[in-house]
C-alpha cells in the first residue's frame, strides 16, 4: 500500500479508521479459505515466497488465489470501489498505484507459470458467494490442465 511520503496527509479519524481494517485474515479471506479446505484443496495461505503474498497458494495446482477488497484493490465498475470525496487526489494516486503493483505482481506469477484467480469481495456478497465459490474451485481444478 502506500508508504510514509504519500502526497497528502490523511485525518486522524480517517488514520483511525484505515488502522482498523485489517489486510490479511479478512472475513471474505477465511470464508474463501474455509470453503476450499471443505472441499479437499490443500493450501498455504499469504507465502511471502511470492509476488504479492497470495492469500491462497495451491502448490499441486499451480494457482494463487488473491482475495481482494473492492475498495483497496480499486475494483473498476464495482458499486463498492468509489474515490473518496475529501482528499481526492491522494486516495486517486493511492489506489492507482495499489492497481499497478497488483497488476505487476500478477504479470510475474503468471511469467512464473502461476494461474492466477482474483475472487473480488463483491462476488463474495449473499447473492453470489455460491456460484462464485463453485467457480473458483472449478477455476483451481482447470488450472492443473492447462499446464
Amino acid at each position: 500500500m502506500g508508504g510514509v511520503n504519500d502526497s497528502a496527509p490523511v485525518s486522524p479519524q480517517r488514520s483511525r479508521i484505515m488502522a482498523s481494517i485489517r489486510g490479511k485474515d479478512t472475513s471474505i479471506e477465511r470464508m474463501v479459505r474455509s470453503y476450499l479446505f471443505a472441499c479437499g484443496f490443500r493450501f498455504r495461505k499469504n507465502d511471502k515466497r511470492y509476488p504479492g503474498h497470495p492469500d491462497v497458494v495451491l502448490p499441486k495446482w499451480h494457482a494463487v488465489v488473491f482475495v481482494n477488497g473492492c475498495f483497496w484493490h480499486a475494483h473498476e465498475g464495482c458499486p463498492k470501489f468509489t474515490i473518496p470525496k475529501s482528499n481526492v487526489e491522494f486516495w486517486t494516486a493511492k489506489l492507482e498505484r495499489n492497481r499497478e503493483r497488483d497488476r505487476l505482481q500478477h504479470e510475474r506469477l503468471r511469467a512464473d507459470g502461476w494461474k492466477v484467480i482474483d475472487v473480488w469481495e463483491c462476488e463474495l456478497d449473499k447473492a453470489h458467494r455460491e456460484e462464485r465459490l463453485a467457480l473458483l474451485a472449478d477455476q483451481i481444478r482447470d488450472a492443473a490442465g492447462s499446464r
